[in-house]
């Protein structure tokens, strides 16, 4: 399996090999590698190259056809340029991105949103036989994104329904959200064990099972302790999967809890989770938003473990929200009731453990665009039994 992969790796660098040389006849091929670095954040899965010309350099980067995850080339690109910003003597103006055929969508709308003054962007699709066109990433400016409605909670559901949900609330450690879709989901610490819509109660954990009588309440009622018992700070079992799994979703629990903690700017509810949603990708992260009292949004990044992906993956987030405020679809779709929503971009807040922050993290905001409202938080170690802000960087340093 291994050497398959190392193979296909290898085929695809020749590819990319190509590629360079008819895009940059005029430059050298000074290095080019599938080589992993741990140290410095460089993965096997992206061929890097270097061109050189004179005394100017370009950095390179490549996701195959068959990458998992096309979309991750610009951030270990982003690295990969500001390693050998550090590294060459030589000034290296930009970063030349190759990604297949359908993936450059992603990749050129992030692109819009990087500091112009940072670094020079090209980008490049490629087809299955080998070739390649250069797109404009000025040209990508309509998203793929949609705002629903956001709905009265049980506004379709019967007394017996709503009577349910309101008796599993009171149960200790069991959390209600409201969901803008308008049903109801019932959880402990972020893990959801049932869920209301319409005339239906659905609990379980991987496979839901419909309630239909007292007895499944009283059923639904064990399952909320036992959850509540497993999957909380003083457990006693750390290694059981209650407690284990899901660790963004308890991260989500905790701050939904201490918003105004977190940002005394903030209104502590509403908060809406993946509103508006992001298709497509491996979205490990919790995608929140909130706003604070001046009626600005602000969009709040979660991740419980390390990522490469985190600032780039909060971006894709982050530019949906702008395009929706600025068009005031918010407020028009009943978000945030009562509030009058400005129509100026989104703070962006990312937040995790203050030491699961990848360390390159801080190089790939290095170049975002200044316009970002940008603040990192870190929080202690004892997250799950106290949310405390260990640090506060607001801001985007510079390259």
């Amino acid at each position: 399996r291994d050497a398959d992969r190392r193979g296909a790796r290898l085929k695809y660098r020749e590819l990319f090999r190509r590629s360079l040389r008819r895009q940059f006849p005029d430059w050298r091929l000074a290095e080019i590698s599938t080589e992993q670095d741990l140290h410095h954040s460089l993965s096997p899965s992206y061929p890097r190259a270097l061109l050189r010309k004179g005394k100017s350099g370009m950095a390179a980067i490549g996701a195959a056809e068959d990458s998992p995850d096309p979309d991750g080339a610009l951030s270990f690109g982003l690295i990969w340029l500001d390693y050998l910003r550090r590294r060459e003597h030589a000034a290296i103006e930009g970063l030349a991105i190759f990604v297949p055929a359908g993936a450059e969508h992603t990749t050129c709308h992030r692109i819009r949103f990087l500091n112009p003054h940072a670094a020079r962007y090209a980008v490049f699709v490629q087809d299955p036989r080998g070739h390649e066109d250069a797109v404009d990433p000025g040209d990508y400016t309509n998203l793929d994104t949609r705002l629903e409605p956001c709905r009265r909670p049980l506004a379709e559901s019967g007394r017996q329904l709503i009577e349910w949900v309101e008796r599993l609330s009171r149960n200790g450690g069991v959390e209600r959200r409201d969901r803008p879709d308008g049903s109801v989901s019932l959880a402990v610490h972020g893990l959801e064990f049932a869920r209301a819509a319409g005339e239906e109660l659905l609990f379980g954990l991987d496979q839901k099972h419909a309630a239909a009588s007292q007895a499944h309440l009283d059923e639904i009622e064990r399952l909320a302790r036992e959850f509540a018992r497993m999957r909380n700070a003083d457990a006693d079992d750390r290694a059981n999967p209650l407690y284990t799994s899901h660790p963004e979703a308890w991260l989500e629990s905790q701050v939904r809890s201490s918003v105004e903690s977190l940002d005394p700017a903030l209104y502590s509810n509403p908060v809406y989770g993946q509103v508006p949603q992001v298709a497509g990708g491996d979205r490990s992260v919790i995608d929140l938003l909130a706003v604070d009292r001046d009626g600005r949004l602000a969009v709040i990044e979660l991740k419980a473990e390390q990522s490469v992906r985190l600032p780039l993956q909060a971006l894709d987030y982050w530019m949906r929200v702008k395009w929706h405020v600025e068009r005031g679809e918010f407020s028009g779709q009943g978000y945030f009731p009562g509030i009058p929503i400005r129509t100026e971009a989104p703070r962006l807040i990312l937040l995790a453990p203050a030491l699961e922050y990848h360390p390159s993290n801080k190089t790939v905001l290095k170049y975002f665009s200044p316009q970002i409202a940008v603040e990192r938080l870190g929080v202690g170690l004892e997250w799950k039994r106290d949310l405390k802000v260990m640090f506060r960087v607001p801001g985007i340093p510079w390259p």
